[in-house]
């Protein structure tokens, strides 16, 4: 799974050829989950409220690259690295 982004130790990532929703992986601590990158929202898993918190804050600050890597994911094109949360 290609990370895109770190920060305060979860890891951001994308699969290749993934199905829709456009979404991402975010994992901290032993525990995963994905985000609807267009709206935000859960669609499974959990994180500690504060690891939830910043990856969705990180998300709304990031939604046009997420969109822009999540095409070339598709495409089966390398993905951009994206600006961690600071």
């Amino acid at each position: 799974m290609p990370e895109i982004s770190r920060f305060f130790g979860i890891v951001v990532a994308m699969y290749y050829n993934d199905h829709s929703p456009p979404h991402f992986h975010a994992r901290y601590a032993g525990q995963e989950i994905r985000v609807n990158i267009a709206t935000g929202d859960i669609l499974s898993g959990r994180l500690s409220a504060r690891a939830e918190q910043m990856v969705l804050e990180w998300c709304a600050l990031h939604r046009t690259e997420l969109l822009a890597d999540w095409a070339l994911a598709a495409a089966r094109k390398p993905l951009v690295k994206i600006e961690p949360l600071e």
